[in-house]
């Protein structure tokens, strides 16, 4: 009996063991690049579905004569677009824009001065933080609302000037034309502030704090370290604001149509899409307004990006 062997039993390169774990790795590699697509599915499909999808919809209702209600839609070319910038009364709203958007260079410079200031310490720091990010979160309708009653005929504006013995500067704010902009383009500065003190404040505190203590010992005030610490930090974050600044002022709606439905010279582009198309009934025209206006903030962005892009400051 002991003449007799048995056969071994372990697994020899490339046996049916090796061949067995083979497949496990491949379904192994084949499930870990499947589940982000997985993860990311759902997300996909919104955004494709809800803002692609309507883009392309829009683009080609603009091609179109539609009024919104028929179910047929002639092709007019683009003829639209042709009386977008040959007929005055609908090209001139751009211009109520630029108050908006010199509006919008104060609120930045607001931000971030007491983004900088409250960056270090103070007292009453987190009161003045709430205090300052409070209007962003108000209802736009609400402040709309708030603000007409400051600014109406004897109003809360015209008493305190009255109180203050000035009342040779009350005005007609929502009346004269010649004011009315700079009323509403100052509500916006009061209800936008705290977004970018927000954005400039976080990144002010993401900054390495060995660098104030350096430049201390280095006899560095507060003005040099927001000069040559802050500032660079921060650049990024003073580009985005910059491209939120220009599609705000060119997107302004509901302030203003809200407080004046874009009466005295008040209207902007966006109040005149929206009537274009809901009063007027001329959505192929209102569509091409709107393609009109995507396209130059995607200019004016691709402008800024080459302009000031991107850079990676390292201050360590």
């Amino acid at each position: 009996m002991s003449g007799i062997t048995t056969p071994s039993r372990t697994a020899q390169p490339g046996g049916p063991m090796l061949r067995a774990v083979a497949p496990q790795k491949r379904r192994g590699l084949t499930a870990r690049t499947l589940t982000p697509w997985m993860f990311l599915a759902v997300p996909l499909l919104l955004l494709v579905g809800l803002t692609y999808v309507p883009v392309v919809n829009m683009f080609l209702y603009s091609l179109t004569d539609w009024n919104g209600i028929s179910k047929t839609r002639d092709s007019v070319g683009l003829q639209n677009y042709t009386d977008i910038f040959t007929r005055p009364e609908l090209f001139r709203v751009f211009f109520v824009s630029l108050y908006y958007f010199a509006a919008s260079f104060l609120q930045m410079a607001l931000a971030l001065y007491f983004a900088a200031v409250l960056s270090f310490s103070t007292r009453f720091q987190s009161l003045f933080k709430g205090i300052l990010f409070f209007p962003y979160l108000i209802n736009g309708v609400a402040i709309g609302f708030t603000f007409l009653y400051l600014f109406q005929p004897g109003g809360t504006l015209d008493a305190t000037l009255s109180a203050l013995g000035l009342e040779q500067l009350q005005r007609q704010w929502l009346g004269d034309p010649d004011v009315i902009n700079f009323s509403l383009a100052s509500t916006s500065v009061w209800r936008y502030t705290g977004l970018n003190f927000v954005l400039f404040l976080g990144a002010i505190q993401s900054i390495n704090p060995n660098l104030y203590e350096a430049a201390e010992l280095d006899g560095a005030n507060r003005w040099d370290q927001f000069r040559y610490i802050i500032l660079p930090s921060i650049r990024p974050i003073v580009g985005l604001s910059f491209i939120l600044a220009i599609s705000g002022s060119l997107a302004v709606f509901e302030i203003p149509y809200i407080m004046t439905g874009g009466a005295n010279g008040s209207e902007t582009f966006v109040i005149q899409t929206v009537d274009m198309a809901f009063e007027n009934r001329k959505v192929g025209l209102a569509s091409a307004m709107a393609v009109v206006l995507l396209l130059i903030v995607l200019v004016v962005t691709a402008i800024q990006r080459r302009v000031v892009p991107d850079e990676k400051v390292n201050l360590t």
